[in-house]
C-alpha cells in the first residue's frame, strides 16, 4: 500500500510539473521578437537568430549578461535570465529554420 502511494504521489509530482511548466524556449524566445524577429528571423539590421548553432547563442547570451560582450541593450535584458531560461532559448531558436 505504501508503494503505491509513493508511486502514485511520483506520478502526481510529474503530471503537475508538465503541466505547470511553460515551454520554457519559445516563451524566452518570445521576449526577443521586437527586435530578432518573430522565431529568430530578423526583418532589418538585428541578426536573426534562427538556425544559429546552439552552443554559440548561449556563450553569447551569457557573455552579455554576465557583462563580458558589450551592447547597449543585450546587456540589460540578458540580466533577467538564468542559465536553464538561456539554454532553453537557444535549443529554440537552433531548431528554426534560419531566413
Amino acid at each position: 500500500m505504501i508503494r503505491l502511494w509513493v508511486f502514485g504521489l511520483a506520478g502526481l509530482t510529474v503530471a503537475l510539473a508538465s503541466w505547470a511548466a511553460p515551454d520554457t524556449g519559445r516563451d524566452v524566445a518570445a521576449t526577443c521578437a521586437a527586435c530578432h524577429g518573430t522565431d529568430g528571423r530578423s526583418r532589418g539590421g538585428v541578426p536573426s537568430l534562427a538556425g544559429r548553432d546552439e552552443q554559440e547563442l548561449v556563450r553569447a547570451m551569457r557573455a552579455f549578461r554576465d557583462g563580458e560582450r558589450p551592447s547597449t541593450m543585450m546587456q540589460q535584458l540578458a540580466r533577467g535570465y538564468s542559465d536553464r531560461e538561456i539554454e532553453a532559448a537557444a535549443a529554440f531558436f537552433a531548431t528554426q529554420k534560419a531566413p
